[in-house]
């Protein structure tokens, strides 16, 4: 497994890790099949589903308050990791495209991965404003991850070019 992330002759995990960041933002963080458990659900509009459903749900006793604010967590969640996935796909594009070893493309997608499970985590855990900073931080910390891979690749261009 380290040789993944440490062997010149490593091959590319990029397209692996992004299909495990899609089902994870995709699948996994999605509210969907749990509105669909609970009859939450419109596939017309389901978007709105918690604000439209959810107190009703509450004042009903089928869910309590404190489950619907988790779901409003994970569909912000959910939310957040599509939102930031085209920004880690470019960057990981741009590293293969400015010739990175594959072994420092690997170990970008594992650092990255591995802050937005933390993210979600944090966000679908974390009640309290003062540990909320720790979702923020991981939030900054995987900007910060392709901010370096926009770095490395800028300068693997630029060196090849001069």
């Amino acid at each position: 497994m380290s040789s993944y992330f440490t062997s010149p002759t490593a091959p590319n995990l990029f397209p692996y890790f992004s299909i495990g960041l899609f089902g994870f933002s995709h699948a996994f963080l999605s509210t969907r099949f749990v509105k669909v458990a609970l009859k939450m659900d419109n596939n017309v509009c389901p978007r709105l589903d918690l604000d439209k459903y959810g107190k009703a749900a509450v004042e009903k006793g089928k869910i309590t308050q404190a489950q619907l604010d988790q779901l409003h967590r994970r569909q912000a969640a959910h939310e957040n990791a599509i939102e930031n996935l085209p920004y880690f796909l470019v960057a990981m594009v741009f590293a293969h495209h400015a010739g990175l070893p594959n072994a420092t493309i690997n170990k970008l997608c594992l650092a990255y991965s591995i802050i937005r499970v933390f993210y979600a985590w944090a966000y679908l855990t974390i009640t309290t404003r003062e540990a909320s900073f720790l979702r923020s931080l991981a939030w900054w910390s995987g900007n910060i991850v392709c901010f370096m891979t926009f770095i490395k690749s800028g300068r693997a261009l630029s060196a090849g070019r001069w």
